[in-house]
C-alpha cells in the first residue's frame, strides 16, 4: 500500500478536511489500543496514519495561513 498523495488532502473541502482529521486521529488511537493489547496485525498502518495527518495538517495550515494574509492585505488597504 502507497502514502498517501497530498494532492488528494488539497482537493477536500474545509469540512471534508475536519472530518478527516478527526478520523485519521481516531485511528491513530485505535492503533495504538491494539498495540497495547497485542492484537496489532500491520504496524505499518502507524506510518501511513501519521503522514495522512500530517498532510491534513498541513494542507489546513496553508489554508489559513492564506486566508491570514488575504484578510491583512485586505485590513492594509482600508487604511
Amino acid at each position: 500500500m502507497a502514502l498517501p498523495k497530498i494532492g488528494e488532502a488539497r482537493e477536500l473541502s474545509d469540512a471534508e478536511l475536519d472530518e478527516q482529521i478527526l478520523a485519521v486521529k481516531k485511528q491513530l488511537f485505535q492503533l495504538r489500543l491494539q498495540k497495547a493489547t497485542r492484537q496489532l496485525d500491520k504496524p505499518h498502518q502507524f506510518k501511513h496514519a501519521k503522514h495522512r495527518l500530517a498532510q491534513l495538517l498541513t494542507v489546513e495550515h496553508e489554508r489559513k495561513a492564506v486566508a491570514a494574509s488575504t484578510e491583512n492585505q485586505s485590513f492594509a488597504q482600508e487604511e
